[in-house]
């Protein structure tokens, strides 16, 4: 069943409708609120749009250095599972 919660980013209050988990939402919400306002720190002038369209690209940066930490993982993974299989293979 779906609620709506209250979050706010940056000052403004959204209503979001959440699923089960609203702690996620509420967690999602705060991290998007706090990256704003580190940008909103370190660009002062910069208005709000682009401090939310800056903060965005901080985000999906972060996202994609960590996809690619997990597909260099799983390619680890692979290749001594690999090595495992051929060392039980030659037993």
């Amino acid at each position: 069943m779906d609620t709506k919660i209250e979050v706010r980013i940056f000052g403004q209050p959204y209503q979001i409708r959440a699923g089960a988990d609203s702690d996620h939402i509420k967690r999602v919400a705060q991290h998007v609120d706090e990256k704003m306002r580190e940008m909103a720190s370190a660009f002062p002038t910069v208005d709000t749009l682009k401090i939310a369209v800056l903060a965005a690209l901080n985000i999906t940066d972060e996202f994609f250095q960590l996809k690619h930490q997990r597909h260099e993982t799983d390619r680890e993974l692979e290749r001594r599972t690999e090595k495992l299989q051929q060392i039980l293979d030659s037993i």
